[in-house]
């Protein structure tokens, strides 16, 4: 079983063979004689940070035409590096399903039925994995991981700062955001710089998650009370978004959360605490969390909406449009139609019901379905289940080493799970802001990338280690 696992994950992949027989690969370091002697490129991984933190820094005010200028010239940057490296950069198994990810791409934007909308496309999911190449080569760096963190909480806090003064103060609905025949029609949702509340809670998923790393891997009284305040504050504003699809992702990152915790501090507990220590932090925290419900009026008739059907008009919209996309996949069940928001619009009004427009399919499964087929799709989700195993992998290996980084891998996995909850009932995940954040946590977890040694491997090395004490 264990080795059937192994292998589905890719466990003990191990690329030189591969890379070594790739024409393209033997680009890779092609001027780097040119690299030697530059002066700016000597501090490379430091740009390169700085450059990955300007997107963060002006993502929440900016234009996303804005943000794809810069992803463009992050794009360029990598290249150059990729082309001057002295050393052969990192090549994970999540960079091998990201790359055939991009090949099934190209292929469904040749078959597409609009080729010049799949196209364009398939030029912003081209910069977004680029963008992932670059971050999980700078995030090999811990000091530079730390401080690309640093921004990610930093910004979130100003972002979350602004949603809660917000629901204090009140502000301008941009926006039908509740059913108008229901008793909330006329309540506050917070959207703080992003102009929506549900692309806000998916933006701070990653902010909250990192503020509860942050307490553990920070040293001293003033930066723990620092990263509570970032992890309470952007909670807060999360609550106050309304967003239903950002509570549900709150509760998966929560569970996720605890269920690496268990894993990280296990080591120290009794066997009792270990065989009960889940199940009670489970009971208490879902009494907790019933209790909420019952008494906070508010809370309890948005949460009571999710199970309305299509009596919700939201429900009932997102019902309508997901049959639609039912309808597009069943067409083009293999290779979809193409990646980019233009396809689906060139197409989707041929299958929608009248009076439910949609610029995406409400679901990102669904969306990745439709833009890339079943080929598509079962490979994304084959990189999600390969990306969390090999972070769980490495958190373990860190928790063995005491080294704290494990921290950052449990909180990147930990929002990772928060997007996807949130991103099946919503497509706010393709938005710049979001999905920039998506690629740098998938990032965070491929820098820490060590192949697992067979057992045999293992043996070979002991005995080798021995005979050498011994001689």
């Amino acid at each position: 079983m264990n080795s059937t696992w192994d292998l589905v994950t890719l466990s003990y992949f191990s690329p030189k063979t591969w890379l070594n027989a790739s024409y393209v690969y033997r680009l890779v370091g092609l001027f780097s004689a040119w690299r030697e002697s530059s002066f700016l490129l000597q501090w490379s991984e430091a740009i390169g940070a700085l450059l990955i933190s300007l997107v963060f820094i002006f993502g929440p005010f900016i234009t996303t035409g804005l943000i794809g200028v810069w992803l463009i010239a992050i794009t360029g940057y990598w290249g150059i590096l990729t082309l001057s490296d002295r050393e052969k950069p990192g090549f994970s198994p999540i960079h091998l399903l990201i790359s055939v990810y991009w090949g099934v791409s190209a292929v469904a934007v040749a078959l597409s039925p609009v080729k010049a909308a799949a196209f364009s496309g398939f030029i912003k999911l081209t910069l977004y994995l680029a963008f992932f190449a670059f971050c999980a080569r700078i995030l090999r760096s811990p000091r530079l991981t730390n401080y690309l963190i640093t921004v990610v909480l930093g910004i979130g806090l100003v972002v979350g700062c602004y949603g809660v003064r917000q629901q204090i103060f009140g502000v301008e609905q941009l926006a039908t955001w509740n059913d108008p025949t229901s008793e909330l029609a006329g309540a506050t949702r917070v959207y703080s710089y992003l102009g929506n509340p549900n692309l806000l809670s998916a933006y701070l998923l990653p902010s909250i998650a990192f503020g509860v790393a942050a307490f553990f891997v920070w040293q001293g009284l003033l930066p723990k009370l620092l990263a509570t305040t970032i992890t309470l504050v952007n909670t807060a504003c999360l609550y106050f978004t309304g967003s239903r699809g950002g509570w549900i992702a709150m509760l998966a990152l929560m569970a996720t959360f605890l269920l690496l915790f268990f894993v990280w501090f296990k080591n120290n507990l009794s066997p009792f605490w270990r065989k009960w220590l889940l199940p009670l932090v489970f009971t208490v925290l879902g009494g907790l969390l019933l209790a909420a419900i019952v008494s906070v009026d508010s809370l309890r008739m948005r949460v009571m909406t999710i199970f309305m059907g299509r009596e919700d008009s939201s429900n009932n919209f997102r019902m309508n449009v997901w049959m639609a996309v039912l309808d597009m996949i069943r067409d083009r069940p293999l290779i979809g139609i193409g990646p980019g928001n233009s396809a689906f619009n060139k197409i989707y009004p041929l299958y929608m019901s009248p009076k439910y427009s949609a610029l995406s399919a409400y679901s990102v499964l669904l969306e990745t379905a439709v833009e890339t087929g079943l080929i598509g799709l079962s490979i994304f989700i084959w990189l999600i289940v390969v990306t969390v195993n090999q972070g769980v992998r490495q958190i373990q290996r860190l928790r063995d080493n005491n080294n704290p980084y494990g921290m950052w891998l449990i909180a990147a996995i930990a929002a990772m799970a928060g997007l996807m909850a949130q991103g099946l009932f919503d497509t706010v995940w393709y938005r710049p802001q979001v999905n920039t954040l998506w690629w740098f946590l998938v990032a965070l977890i491929a820098s820490q990338y060590q192949p697992k040694q067979k057992e045999n491997t293992r043996n070979n090395i002991d005995a080798e280690s021995m005979f050498v004490v011994n001689k």
